[in-house]
């Protein structure tokens, strides 16, 4: 078997929308005796979008018409129609999430593609989407080090801290290059998004609508957004104005941290110096990018170049990689299929504690899949062990328990995916701890990672195993 997917992503954030056509090509690794192992054994975009300024109304909702055009024209550009399109993620980010009819938009978008994986991201969400389109996850893992993405757009800059591959942390700031707008020909402040205004006031510097401005002008209070990107990563203690800037949560900082890379619409003007009209996008952009260029960021740090910038997010096109389960399984209902459930990762160090330390974990983590405090349907994933022992798998059991609370308030049935061979015993031991009053899912033999979505089909082969469909962000 060999066999060619059409995916689409499309991101619509606070500043820009795009839109990326992937084609995965699917093949099936597995020998004529064995169950079937359809992998993707190569990704390559085959078409980048135009970028447009994300359309908003006058009443602050997003202008669904013209995203609806937008799509369609991208579509007749590529030579494609929508009934091409097999799969594919559509991103609403930013400050774009908040608007009231971001779902409404989601709903006009959803024949757009086969099988959509993400509604909105919440910052936390993004910031991993991000990091991976950057390739941070990648560059952490094969040097085994640690790296600080940040993904800095109109609205938002999204932290993610990754060591040896491992996703540790995750933070947000409401930095981003349109929270200041400059008219491009009269060079007057159009717009001072709130937060930005209040930092101006704290630190007096004069910061007025319509007031004309030149770079020079604008250099104090670029100089204090850059100063608290610093205090994000380590490089500054906390300011009294850091906690305000944050959008939901900063980064832990309980550990130094040896890289960073930029990603985002930003970016661009951090690793390439831009020639032109500094104002050329109507906002302070090009001049917090020069800023993070000549400060402490990537002076203290070693900075690795992003392998996408303006495109890191959409390029997290949703795909298809088609997985069986291991046969030593426990399901308890069979309310199948189960669609694009995300998957939380814990890692190396998580487990490697006792059940207090799991559990801790689970619930710090977790907050990465609240949007408006509102926690969505989680599938947790473990490493787990090849050959465990009575204490181990009750240590698994206990702690998953208990990290899970949030998760055992609400309707779904509890989800565990397990690397190695010990699903069935550990999903009857949670079974039995809950009581058997909560439906368990606890699958093995899966390799799953943060930032991929997980669907569950009907059992086969007499009730042995159950098809997995792994959703990967695709990026390069």
């Amino acid at each position: 078997m060999n066999e060619q997917l059409l995916s689409v992503g499309i991101d619509m954030g606070t500043s820009t929308t795009q839109l990326v056509l992937s084609k995965l090509h699917i093949e099936n690794l597995a020998s004529s005796f064995t169950v079937p192992r359809l992998v993707i054994t190569n990704k390559e975009v085959v078409y980048r979008s135009d970028i447009c300024f994300t359309p908003v109304l006058a009443d602050n909702r997003i202008d669904m018409i013209q995203i609806q055009q937008f799509v369609l024209e991208q579509y007749e550009k590529a030579g494609i129609t929508k009934e091409d399109i097999q799969t594919g993620a559509v991103i609403i980010t930013g400050e774009t999430a908040r608007k009231e009819n971001a779902n409404e938009v989601l709903q006009s978008l959803s024949g757009f593609a086969g099988d959509f994986v993400v509604a909105t991201a919440g910052p936390d969400l993004e910031s991993i989407i991000a990091a991976k389109g950057a390739g941070a996850h990648t560059y952490s893992k094969d040097r085994s080090t640690s790296i600080v993405n940040i993904d800095i757009g109109g609205g938002t800059s999204n932290l993610a801290l990754f060591a040896s591959g491992d996703l540790l942390d995750t933070g947000c700031l409401d930095i981003g290059g349109r929270l200041i707008k400059v008219d491009q020909n009269s060079h007057e402040i159009t717009y001072i998004a709130p937060k930005i205004k209040q930092l101006a006031e704290r630190r007096g510097i004069a910061l007025a609508l319509g007031q004309r401005v030149t770079p020079v002008d604008l250099e104090p209070i670029i100089g204090e957004m850059v100063k608290l990107l610093e205090e994000s990563v380590g490089l500054r203690p906390l300011s009294d104005f850091y906690d305000t800037i944050v959008t939901n949560k900063g980064l832990k900082l309980d550990r130094n941290i040896a890289s960073i890379s930029f990603s985002g619409g930003v970016a661009d003007y951090i690793y390439n110096d831009a020639t032109g009209d500094v104002f050329q996008y109507g906002d302070i952009g090009i001049l917090l990018g020069r800023a993070i260029a000549d400060s402490p960021l990537t002076k203290q740090l070693t900075v690795a170049r992003a392998v996408e910038t303006i495109r890191a997010t959409v390029v997290g096109a949703g795909s298809h990689t088609t997985e069986i389960s291991g046969s030593t399984i426990t399901y308890t209902d069979e309310s199948f299929p189960i669609k694009s459930v995300p998957i939380l990762k814990l890692s190396v160090s998580d487990e490697s504690g006792d059940d207090e330390t799991l559990a801790r974990a689970i619930t710090d983590k977790l907050s990465w899949f609240k949007l408006n405090n509102d926690l969505q349907q989680v599938a947790i994933a473990i490493e787990g062990k090849s050959s465990p022992s009575f204490q181990e798998v009750q240590k698994y059991a206990r702690g998953l328990h208990k990290g899970m609370a949030e998760l055992l308030e609400q309707q779904y049935p509890l989800i565990v995916v397990v690397h190695h061979d010990m699903a069935k015993v550990l999903g009857q031991t949670l079974y039995a701890l809950l009581d058997y009053k909560k439906d368990v899912i606890c699958l093995d033999s899966v390799v799953v990672d943060n930032g991929d979505y997980i669907d569950i089909g009907k059992p086969i082969a007499d009730g042995k195993v159950l098809p997995i469909v792994i959703k990967t962000l695709v990026f390069h």
